[in-house]
């Protein structure tokens, strides 16, 4: 069975990273926030993920891998995979995870559209819930199989990334 404790699931986009956390149990995914993303050699984004994951005590991250509907990794998938092994580096031991996020967003859009939402409302927010179904797929697979879903991110043996290194 997989280890107790808060997990957090990451919804990468190229302008904004969406975030939730489940409760210690795994059994809620809620919503946490929405960070900026930040291409420039600071990465606050990285940083401030990697800050909530800490101050949460996470014992593992979903980050969503967007592949294509065919399964074949294009420039986004790419994108999160870096994204991903930088954030693995900045909180190990936590283990990060990489799990498929296929139709997330549509399925975002559709969710807040349902709930009666304005559909210019729905910038605010569309990345935390794309990161909340990220998170509760991952906890179903683990309820189903008794492990964790998904590709370990390797660190690589990297060191965090600090400020002004690339």
């Amino acid at each position: 069975m997989p280890s107790q404790g808060r997990r957090v699931g990451v919804d990468v986009g190229s302008v904004r990273v969406g975030v939730a956390e489940s409760d210690p149990d795994g059994i809620l995914a809620t919503p946490v926030t929405t960070l900026a993303r930040d291409e420039s050699p600071e990465h606050a984004d990285l940083a401030a993920l990697a800050a909530l994951v800490r101050d949460r005590d996470a014992t593992c991250v979903y980050v969503g891998l967007p592949l294509q509907l065919s399964g074949v990794s294009g420039e986004s998938a790419r994108q999160a995979r870096a994204y991903a092994a930088e954030l693995a580096a900045l909180v190990a031991p936590v283990r990060v995870r990489l799990v498929d996020e296929r139709l997330t967003s549509v399925a975002s859009h559709r969710l807040l559209h349902d709930s009666g939402r304005a559909e210019r409302t729905h910038r605010a927010v569309v990345d935390q819930v794309a990161a909340v179904l990220i998170l509760e797929s991952a906890l179903e697979a683990e309820r189903a199989t008794g492990s964790q879903p998904g590709e370990l991110v390797s660190t690589g043996g990297r060191k965090p990334r600090t400020k002004g290194r690339a």
